[in-house]
């Protein structure tokens, strides 16, 4: 039994580890077809990505909000729930911490951070526990709901921004927030800020959650077989609220970490696809905190190193997003070989 625990393990391992290396080798053919050498090109990904303090700062960074997206979609996938509503649960974040950052301002920064940290995690929370309550209580499906409510919350914080809460300025954006709202620099030259310390943070509660506490081993009854869970006296309805509005609070710290340690102001659709990059960050992690650390860390690694890439070689930027979806349709591969095996075993 020990053994194929290992076994297990180390499969949880090399899936994700596999995929990223035949992306990379299909990948090649993209580039030598464009008249590069693959090598010289990975290599002045690599070095733009982690080749100094610099530039592992900025690939820190903008790996950040994606360990956020990331925990929120793998938090509600053990669960049993497929959050691909992470994008509109960060707007609603960003807009709560923003508005605390800019409405109380005369708050000591003891006080006032750790707020709008808060506002932000609510607000994702109460966005993420609609589409719960729904589940929970209508049966309907929570991709349909959450889909919804991504445009729900991209169209009001459009509003809010432009309307009642706009800065003054000709750019959609809210007012500044207040420097005491704002996130410490963590070195800088970038942008790196306290929001990475956030997300380790957040990967180790994830991890407390789910593995040391009743209520984690609860959510992954629900998530391994609810019919189950219910019958062993787990109320399956209560833990779907709980679960996504978990969730939700993840990705709205996505948000706040952005409006406090980046933007210091919100921004009408400042977010590149960081919510739905989250999906692809949670399956290439195999939904587990620490795995979802590292799918981060190499996606924003990626993000750094194409703009390198594409002012030093012919290669487009482009091949990155293609390199991206390879990594998932490799994953994803490994997941319905799997699904067909154990079919034919039951058969």
């Amino acid at each position: 039994m020990p053994n194929r625990i290992k076994a297990i393990r180390w499969q949880e391992i090399a899936t994700p580890l596999a995929a990223v290396i035949l992306a990379l080798v299909v990948g090649s053919g993209f580039i030598l077809f464009v008249g590069e050498n693959p090598l010289i090109a990975y290599k002045i990904l690599f070095v733009e990505s982690f080749g100094s303090i610099r530039n592992l700062a900025t690939t820190l960074q903008r790996a950040t909000p994606l360990m956020f997206t990331g925990l929120a979609v793998a938090f509600g996938y053990r669960a049993g729930l497929f959050n691909i509503g992470a994008e509109g649960q960060l707007y609603i974040g960003a807009f709560a911490a923003a508005w605390v950052g800019f409405t109380f301002t005369g708050l000591p920064r003891l006080i006032h951070l750790p707020l709008a940290i808060l506002a932000g995690m609510l607000g994702g929370a109460l966005w993420g526990s609609i589409p719960g309550y729904l589940k929970a209580k209508l049966g309907v499906h929570e991709v349909i709901n959450t889909i919804m409510l991504n445009f729900m919350a991209l169209y009001l914080t459009d509003w809010l921004a432009t309307g009642p809460f706009h800065g003054g300025s000709w750019v959609p954006e809210t007012a500044r927030i207040s420097a005491t709202a704002a996130l410490s620099r963590l070195y800088p030259p970038t942008r790196l800020s306290g929001g990475i310390v956030l997300a380790l943070a957040a990967a180790f509660v994830a991890y407390l959650i789910l593995w040391k506490t009743k209520q984690g081993y609860e959510l992954r009854a629900v998530g391994l077989n609810p019919q189950a869970a219910e019958y062993g006296g787990i109320n399956v309805a209560k833990n779907t609220i709980i679960a996504m509005a978990i969730s939700g609070a993840f990705a709205g710290l996505a948000g706040a970490e952005q409006i406090l340690g980046l933007h210091n102001r919100f921004i009408v659709r400042f977010s590149s696809d960081l919510g739905f990059m989250g999906v692809a960050v949670a399956l290439l992690g195999k939904n587990h905190p620490v795995g979802v650390i590292f799918a981060a860390i190499l996606f924003g690694a990626l993000q750094t190193g194409s703009a390198a890439m594409d002012r030093l070689t012919s290669v487009p930027r482009e091949l990155i997003t293609i390199i991206q979806a390879l990594i998932i349709f490799f994953v994803a591969a490994e997941y319905l070989i799997r699904r067909i095996l154990r079919m034919k075993e039951e058969a």
